[in-house]
């Protein structure tokens, strides 16, 4: 039995089939079957059920299972520990960072630089998603760290460092009439509204206050950018929901913000797996993130990690 064969076998649990899991290891699909079924033969048991187009557990690939995952963090805690007794740091750090998260204030190309220029032997890779897709990509193991829009607490395996927190607020046209100062949400879900995509914590947290208020909001314009919501609110094709930017922003960008009731808060996170071992290449880069982003932190955040208590879109 190989290490490797145990690292075929999780990630084919993990993705109930053989064609993604050939791809998120990048092997050929052929190979990557030969290979559980010679780990299978030499346990002399399935552990995998074929029989229909999702790949499923059978009895001892259940029981299995978890043990392989154990033996699979023992290993990588073994190297992480020999790293960081020789202070060695190498390897691969993966980034993954919501749409539109970088610009002026969060310089993250910067701090990627910084740490590329003092660790050159280190591979970074870094991917914009929404945050779903993120967050479960740290609990599979695929992300060491996350830059994460959310509207609630992360689950206990992932901790997570905030960043930002805002009030959300809406978004209408400079010259837009009709509107006061502040809107409630029975009447922002009667406007078109111009929202970022389902998967992002702003969307999920509009969605979940609706649904909570038995409203059902119109998104009539969807966006992975903030900037570019702003952008489509200046020109009157509906209301943006966005989080609070100063006035004269506001109106240097043609627009004005309306308070909305009730509030409804969006928090952008640092986020890294609280289960899995963190490599010493990540750790460093984690510890260089989190004192570049806590220059843009409101002076009421909190500074320290905790560990969330329930998930969010």
């Amino acid at each position: 039995m190989e290490l490797r064969q145990l690292r075929y076998f999780v990630t084919v649990a993990d993705e109930a089939n053989f064609t993604r899991a050939a791809a998120r290891l990048h092997l050929a699909q052929p190979g990557l079957s030969a290979q559980i079924k010679q780990l299978e033969r030499e346990l002399g048991q399935p552990l995998l059920d074929r029989s229909s187009r999702s790949v499923t557990l059978t009895p001892v690939g259940a029981a299995v299972l978890p043990i392989a995952r154990a033996a699979l963090e023992q290993v990588e805690r073994i190297t992480h520990t020999v790293d960081e007794f020789t202070g060695l740091l190498r390897g691969h750090v993966r980034v993954g960072m919501i749409s539109g998260a970088a610009g002026e204030e969060i310089d993250l190309a910067r701090v990627l630089a910084d740490f590329h220029r003092d660790h050159p032997q280190i591979g970074i890779s870094l991917t914009e998603d929404d945050s779903e897709t993120m967050y479960a990509a740290l609990r599979r193991g695929d992300l060491d760290i996350g830059l994460l829009s959310i509207s609630d607490d992360l689950d206990a395996d992932v901790h997570s460092e905030t960043v930002y927190d805002s009030p959300i607020v809406a978004a209408v046209a400079t010259g837009a009439e009709g509107f006061g100062d502040r809107i409630t949400l029975a009447e922002l879900c009667t406007h078109p509204l111009v929202c970022l995509p389902r998967g992002t914590g702003l969307r999920g947290l509009l969605e979940t206050s609706c649904a909570a208020a038995g409203l059902t909001p119109e998104v009539a314009f969807e966006a992975a950018a903030p900037a570019f919501l702003i952008r489509l609110a200046a020109h009157d094709l509906g209301v943006a929901v966005i989080p609070r930017i100063p006035p004269e922003e506001a109106a240097r960008l043609g627009i004005r913000t309306l308070e909305i009731d009730p509030e409804m808060r969006g928090r952008l996170v640092l986020a890294w797996s609280a289960e899995r071992p963190t490599s010493p290449a990540a750790k460093v880069l984690l510890g260089q993130l989190r004192i570049a982003l806590a220059s843009w932190k409101r002076p009421s955040q909190a500074n320290t990690a905790r560990r969330p208590r329930s998930r969010t879109a």
